[in-house]
């Protein structure tokens, strides 16, 4: 096993211009695959609730549950860095239930850092979980509210080779400032797009990664480990642009199974019969 990643030497990939690789896993056998695949973050997602557990939306997801789920991703992974995000709830009860919140997923979950979403909103929070000692990956970029306040269509922001308006790169810019300032070691930039996504990155010492809306202007990109493979349900119907179609896969080897099962043969890793 190679050496363990730590926040300096990401913060060294930076300067080398080397793009760091970033997975979000949120369970221990998933976590040890994308750890065995040399990837630098596993990031363990609030996502969980919507893409593994079938939530309506990510506002379910409890403390509680985060804590779980961490402890089994962080079981799995022996290299990389392991990020957990904080659950809709503690970052906007206050800077206290958010720092005991990142205390918790420290102490009890293993986490090496915490992932705040929103944070450009919570300079405060930050800045108090970065003084407790514990890493903050702070989340920020473009989202229906900033799209709004600017008077941009959602929708029409996102779209390839769009130019924003100078006064939203200038406000994104100065967001991730004030998050590198509050103390944040590293940055998730949402929808970052071709133009606004460099002027970020050049503008911090500290490492930007995208997932959503990300692209290979930024230090780094987070994928979710199950949309990398193909894991969804509804890829089979679907298929989309990915690196693998597990589900389809899943769906042939449970189909043949079954009817192994249904024309009365032994099935495959069964006990051999004597």
């Amino acid at each position: 096993m190679t050496n363990p990643v730590t926040l300096p030497a990401l913060q060294q990939m930076k300067r080398d211009g080397r793009k760091i690789v970033g997975v979000v896993a949120w369970d221990w056998q998933m976590a040890q695959i994308v750890d065995r695949a040399g990837v630098d973050i596993v990031s363990v997602g609030d996502t969980v609730g919507i893409n593994l557990w079938g939530h309506a939306n990510p506002f379910e997801v409890t403390l509680d549950e985060m804590v779980i789920v961490c402890k089994a991703v962080r079981r799995g992974v022996k290299r990389a860095l392991v990020s957990v995000d904080f659950p809709f709830g503690p970052l906007q009860q206050g800077t206290d239930a958010a720092l005991a919140a990142a205390i918790r997923l420290v102490k009890e979950a293993g986490a090496d850092m915490v992932k705040l979403d929103g944070a450009a909103d919570f300079p405060d929070a930050v800045r108090a979980i970065a003084r407790a000692g514990i890493p903050v990956f702070a989340q920020f970029g473009i989202t229906p509210q900033t799209a709004l306040q600017h008077g941009v269509d959602y929708a029409t922001m996102l779209k390839p080779g769009l130019q924003l308006p100078a006064a939203m790169t200038a406000k994104l810019v100065a967001d991730a400032k004030r998050l590198e300032d509050a103390g944040a070691s590293l940055l998730d930039f949402t929808h970052s797009g071709p133009l606004a996504g460099p002027a970020v990155t050049a503008a911090v010492s500290i490492p930007v990664i995208g997932g959503l809306g990300g692209g290979p202007w930024l230090d780094g990109r987070m994928r979710m480990a199950n949309a990398a493979i193909g894991y969804a349900a509804s890829t089979i119907d679907q298929p989309p642009e990915t690196y693998a179609l597990v589900a389809k896969i899943a769906l042939d080897a449970i189909t043949a199974y079954a009817d192994d099962v249904r024309s009365s043969r032994q099935i495959k890793g069964g006990i051999p019969l004597a």
